[in-house]
């Protein structure tokens, strides 16, 4: 059977990350990411429920991270689900938590933008998927352009504009 083990979130950084290195000099850090969910209640009242979910980086994403993310930042994630298992040293209990190994992301708002609610992104890298473990990783970096800065909405592409014309020039 198939699985699929994927996740997109956009966000806030709820802290400045700080960079560690293992023994064999792979970057790592850590970051936190605040995502907002707003939804109206049966009787209309509208809500926001915020959820706090960590993340790791791992190589030159972590790196970059420390480089460049800044708490309040917003920010474009993807990576996969990980589920981490340790003991814990006060009760000797065996605990458990949920989080997010990222493969790439891409700042969000303007050039140096401390808080807000997106815009036209710009930074974007993105690397092979890690297994999270001291492996060096080879960038493979998206072709995608970067959105524009200005403007903002979707293309123009005309009134009226016939799009009869043949697609066999469309890469997908």
């Amino acid at each position: 059977m198939a699985s699929l083990n994927k996740v997109m979130l956009i966000g806030n950084l709820t802290r400045d990350p700080e960079v560690r290195y293992t023994p064999k000099g792979t970057a790592v850090t850590d970051i936190g990411l605040a995502v907002n969910r707003n939804y109206t209640t049966d009787n209309g009242e509208k809500r926001e429920e915020t959820t706090f979910v960590d993340v790791t980086l791992w190589g030159r994403q972590a790196e970059i991270a420390g480089q460049y993310m800044k708490k309040g930042r917003p920010i474009y994630i993807e990576g996969r689900l990980q589920m981490d298992t340790w003991q814990d040293k006060q009760t000797g209990q065996n605990r458990t938590r949920l989080k997010i190994v990222g493969d790439a992301f891409q700042f969000l708002g303007g050039k140096d933008d401390g808080g807000g609610s997106g815009g036209g992104g710009g930074h974007q890298q993105s690397y092979g998927g890690q297994d999270g473990g001291d492996r060096q990783q080879q960038p493979q970096y998206d072709s995608r352009p970067a959105p524009s800065e200005s403007g903002g909405g979707a293309p123009s592409h005309g009134g009226g504009a016939d799009f009869s014309e043949e697609d066999d020039d469309i890469p997908f």
